[in-house]
């Protein structure tokens, strides 16, 4: 069997065997598949050639002959981050559940393996009919982890997910069948193969009308402002594991989809838009930062500084210059690193206290040391202090966004200081000072399992954070082809 099918397969043989074993060995189950998935990821990134161009182990297959459709998928450098990350938190998630799931777990973990499956389709798929389909078989498992093992207004919270992100991927599928008909005026055959659709010669028209389809599916994905209300409720709503990976994977399939698809595809749309890009992610930057100094929910606030941070990665895009581009794919990785770091922390908390107000804790320190410490680690990380993972991404994209506009770095700047005022004002309130709260003095530091599920992403935060030239050698063929790409 090839290998990226296998990585897809893997968690899909999980789902079909869940149903035939007994309760006491399910969990076992679906840990076991989603670390063999980790596993069978892992040497990607060895076998990866940092020299090479274009896609590498592409697996082809005919799927709707009559389209031109195809089972085609491949991996260069800015998929192959991608899945390597979603194949980290697929096992990270599922073990944070491990005592915050009672009810219906077989159910759980089914929609947990079948969201696995279908993020990693999504960063593999390089047909656009087969795109489309990962991109929205995700929105099934994710609203019934949501509204099933959500909290108070999981309903509201999942069907507001589910509309917004629908509404999206409906103009999406337009763009996409658009963009089809045109490939079938020039090209010898009919197809939805992203490179045979690179080599298209679209009008500005073209490119505008179709630019701003794919923009509305991706742009609700990330999401960016004014899209970004169904964020807030979707992550404090969710559990644990599915804030997780809506935080750490599923945004990035917006961003993902703007890299891959909307600047190589429609490049003389994409500069004539880039400024337009730039000012929604400045907002979403700023706006981002200043309703997570008001927050008085935990999660909320790490939820709405996900709207912050992804601002930064959409601004790395709208430079449109090779730093920006990879400060914001290197940045998608560390957010996914650092947030999703802080909602297993929030959800750990959580587990022991059942409350997510702010004011309900404070001085968690002296009863919880390690905790602490690992909570620290997590807000230096997506503070952007250096020698941690956050720095060196935002960075870039200053860098970048400094080269296309000086005002774009000038305003982002002000979320930088503003990201650390609320990530730290939230460590002191929660951490620091004396226990304000009787109910707090018996709460249990990090158990084993928990270490286990914050270890890897600790290490992940400091080893990017000291040397991260390996990450930019994959980065590098892929960002200069694009790079040259939007420059014709």
């Amino acid at each position: 069997m090839s290998w990226l099918s296998s990585l897809i397969l893997l968690p899909l043989l999980g789902v079909l065997v869940l149903p035939f074993l007994p309760a006491s060995l399910i969990r076992w189950w679906a840990n076991g598949i989603l670390l063999a998935g980790l596993a069978l990821a892992a040497p990607l990134w060895q076998h990866f050639d940092r020299a090479a161009t274009g896609y590498q182990f592409v697996e082809r297959l005919p799927w709707i002959p009559s389209l031109g459709a195809q089972y085609l998928l491949g991996l260069d450098g800015i998929s192959l981050l991608l899945v390597l990350l979603t194949a980290l938190l697929g096992p990270l998630a599922s073990l944070a559940s491990w005592n915050a799931i009672e009810d219906r777990t077989k159910e759980f973990y089914a929609m947990l393996l079948l969201l696995q499956a279908g993020m990693l389709g999504l960063f593999l798929a390089q047909d656009l009919l087969l795109f489309f389909v990962f991109f929205e078989v995700v929105l099934v498992p994710m609203y019934f982890l949501i509204g099933i093992w959500g909290a108070e207004r999981r309903l509201y919270a999942a069907i507001k997910f589910f509309l917004y992100t629908l509404a999206g991927s409906v103009v999406l599928l337009l763009g996409i069948i658009g963009l089809y008909w045109l490939g079938t005026q020039q090209l010898p055959r009919p197809t939805f193969e992203l490179a045979e659709l690179l080599k298209l010669k679209l009008s500005l028209d073209a490119q505008r009308w179709l630019f701003w389809a794919f923009f509305a599916g991706f742009a609700i994905k990330v999401p960016m402002v004014p899209f970004h209300t169904w964020l807030p409720d979707a992550h404090t709503e969710a559990p644990t594991a599915g804030s997780v990976l809506l935080a750490g994977v599923l945004l990035k399939m917006g961003t993902y989809g703007l890299i891959r698809f909307s600047l190589p595809l429609f490049p003389e749309a994409a500069r004539e838009a880039a400024p337009f890009l730039a000012v929604l992610s400045i907002l979403a930057i700023l706006y981002g930062a200043l309703i997570s100094l008001v927050q008085t929910d935990w999660k909320r606030l790490v939820a709405y500084s996900s709207v912050s941070h992804m601002g930064f990665c959409t601004l790395g895009i709208a430079a449109l210059n090779a730093n920006g581009l990879a400060g914001s794919v290197l940045q998608q990785i560390n957010h996914g690193i650092s947030t999703s770091l802080l909602f297993l922390l929030v959800g750990f908390a959580y587990e022991r206290r059942h409350t997510r107000k702010i004011a309900d804790y404070g001085g968690l320190a002296v009863v919880m040391p390690r905790f602490a410490f690992v909570f620290a680690v997590a807000v230096f990380s997506s503070a952007g202090l250096p020698l941690l993972n956050g720095f060196i991404g935002e960075f870039l994209i200053l860098q970048g966004a400094f080269t296309a506009n000086r005002a774009w770095a000038a305003f982002a700047v002000l979320g930088v200081v503003l990201g650390a005022a609320y990530l730290l004002w939230l460590y002191q309130r929660t951490m620091l000072g004396e226990l304000r709260h009787e109910a707090n003095r018996g709460l249990a530091d990090l158990s084993v399992r928990e270490w286990a599920t914050v270890l890897p992403l600790l290490g992940l935060a400091l080893a990017i954070g000291v040397y991260p030239k390996p990450y930019f050698a994959v980065l590098e063929r892929p960002v200069l082809e694009l790079v040259g790409r939007l420059a014709r």
